[in-house]
């Protein structure tokens, strides 16, 4: 928002009357306007549209992730240059931060999912279990983990690892994010 004061006034009998303030509020941008304004240049880099959020005041924040590999800095600095070409700061009144999706963040989108087939992930299931497993399969519906239990084995005294692949339903899902390991 920017803020205009008209500190001379004169009044009808040429006296001077207090300050006036304006306050000019730019258009809020919309997040379909921006997604069909620079999706042409993401999809042009390599990479896809994991979430767009334009707060009331307009600070956008676009996130980024690389279909093959990682986000490059020089693909945030690109998209900011092809943003600020599409959306005249002066006249719309924003604040832009790119960036790419974090490794400690859910997943959002099906493409991350579908890009972490094959790899370890941290499963937040509703109930309150929790799990490492391997993403097998992902739709929009369901996604197939395969992972492995400590159980009680009938003939056994200690338990055992047991291997399971399971579908779980989106709904049974609470978040899904990469497994980081360390060495």
């Amino acid at each position: 928002m920017n803020l205009f004061v008209n500190l001379h006034r004169e009044n009808d009998s040429g006296g001077w009357q207090a300050p006036l303030f304006y306050a000019l509020s730019g258009a809020m941008i919309k997040t379909s306007d921006i997604i069909d304004a620079i999706g042409g240049e993401i999809v042009a880099r390599g990479c896809f549209i994991v979430d767009v959020s334009v707060s009331k005041d307009n600070d956008i924040v676009l996130t980024i992730e690389s279909e093959n590999g990682k986000i490059e800095l020089e693909d945030c600095v690109s998209l900011t240059r092809f943003f600020e070409s599409k959306f005249d700061r002066e006249v719309e009144d924003y604040s832009l931060t790119v960036s790419s999706a974090g490794l400690d963040q859910p997943f959002k989108v099906l493409k991350q999912y579908q890009k972490a087939i094959g790899s370890k992930v941290e499963v937040s299931l509703k109930g309150g279990k929790k799990m490492v497993a391997v993403l097998q399969e992902a739709d929009q519906e369901s996604i197939t983990l395969k992972y492995s239990v400590k159980e009680a084995v009938e003939g056994k005294k200690k338990k055992e690892l047991v291997e399971h692949t399971d579908r779980f339903t989106m709904d049974q899902v609470n978040s899904v994010k990469p497994f980081i390991e360390f060495a």
